[in-house]
């Protein structure tokens, strides 16, 4: 299938000039994502407070949270595959099944006293390996269930801010009157509402999209690199945005961040990160209602917003006015993501689009923990201003870039 053939079938699902948006099936995908979000951004708090508590200390937070992440930014390619190869709604139901039982062993193991670091890490790595196989599945579902692809990559992306605000801080009231374990086991039960839920979908087959022929697995990778390759548009985003991730987001998450708290305190702190949170509720609205002829490009634009993040810390800001700084980059960030995922989920034709959607998530990960991890040295021999400048440069030189490069400045909107 074509992008003509994809776009084509993509226009024919319209059948009203404003689809709606909350049928059954996407208020079941709707409560399946947002209560996996919830407990995603309740996990790495938890966590935190359980190693702690086990007495690993600072660097056995680290390693728990790196295997975590680690075995999600490794797989999830081979998830993409899979999940084109053996249907994506099933493909994620085994993954939310596998991450409750992973997470429940967690829980017990924690409950029965203090266990080994290796048996958390290992359980965690677990945990990480089922979401890389559950993720590819999203960009491929979003398209079958809501007939206004980007309306409905908008409202997930306001559920998705409000849950990383409201996550953490529920993890850590519950924390308060319950132990470690007890919240493990509780965040474990969000897999096995998103499971029920993916389960109960009547628009999306339990199997794959239609497939011509048998391939191995080697050559469905192939094909989806070939399909992720031939579009200039697609590889020319990764690519900047692994300038990005490098320069810019990692040095300012782990340097603004810990400016934040150790200069303005924990408090502060707190409510920049729920500013960004509003922000990013915020950009989703504007996504819902505001429909760009060239949505990479009106995307790119609107990242120029994210450059007031590291400013407002470096310049040394009063507090009200970083958190404003903030809430605008959140608007800006949302803003991309809907347009960039709606791009993909309405140009990719369906039966790659697991694989592809694989590549383009990989690409954009892989520099951000390389980032993340360069900063706090760096920024002993350059100093923390001078990053969070360098951080600010590096987001404008991507707008930039973005806008120069016609594949990107010119693609078109597809109505879907």
């Amino acid at each position: 299938m074509t992008d003509s053939d994809m776009a084509r079938d993509v226009q024919a699902k319209v059948t009203s000039p404003d689809p709606p948006l909350w049928t059954a099936d996407f208020r079941l995908f709707f409560t399946a994502r947002t209560t996996s979000l919830l407990g995603d951004a309740m996990l790495p708090v938890v966590i935190t407070a359980a190693v702690l508590r086990a007495g690993y200390g600072a660097s056995g937070v680290g390693y728990a949270l790196a295997a975590l992440v680690g075995p999600f930014a490794a797989l999830i390619i081979f998830g993409g595959v899979l999940s084109d190869r053996l249907g994506a709604r099933r493909l994620m139901i085994v993954s939310d099944t596998a991450r409750l039982c992973f997470q429940a062993v967690l829980a017990l193991v924690f409950l029965l006293g203090t266990p080994p670091l290796w048996q958390i890490l290992v359980l965690l790595a677990l945990v990480g390996a089922g979401s890389a196989i559950f993720q590819p599945g999203v960009a491929s579902i979003i398209p079958r269930v809501v007939r206004d692809v980007q309306k409905g990559n908008a409202t997930l992306r306001i559920s998705e801010s409000v849950t990383t605000v409201i996550g953490p801080s529920l993890a850590g009231m519950l924390l308060v009157v319950s132990s470690p374990a007890a919240v493990v086991a509780l965040d474990a039960l969000t897999y096995a509402v998103s499971g029920a839920c993916l389960l109960l979908l009547h628009s999306v087959p339990m199997g794959p999209a239609a497939r011509h022929g048998a391939s191995s697995f080697r050559a469905d990778l192939v094909e989806g690199w070939r399909e992720f390759r031939a579009r200039t548009w697609l590889w020319s985003v990764i690519l900047v945005f692994m300038l990005w991730q490098l320069a810019g987001a990692g040095p300012s998450m782990t340097l603004g961040n810990s400016t934040l708290v150790t200069d303005y305190g924990a408090s502060t702190f707190g409510l920049v990160m729920s500013s960004l949170g509003a922000g990013s509720v915020l950009g989703g609205l504007i996504a819902i209602r505001f429909r760009p002829r060239h949505p990479l490009r009106a995307g790119a634009l609107s990242m120029i917003l994210w450059t007031l993040m590291p400013l407002g810390v470096a310049l040394g800001l009063p507090a009200p006015f970083i958190a404003g700084c903030y809430a605008a980059s959140g608007v800006g960030m949302a803003f991309w993501v809907v347009m960039f995922h709606t791009s993909v989920q309405t140009h990719i034709p369906q039966d790659v689009l697991g694989r592809v959607h694989a590549y383009d998530a990989a690409g954009s990960l892989v520099m951000k923990p390389v980032g993340q991890a360069a900063a706090g040295p760096l920024a002993l021999v350059a100093g923390t201003v001078p990053l969070l400048c360098v951080s600010a440069a590096t987001a404008i030189v991507a707008c930039v870039l973005l806008l120069a490069i016609p594949a990107v400045r010119d693609l078109k909107r597809v109505e879907g």
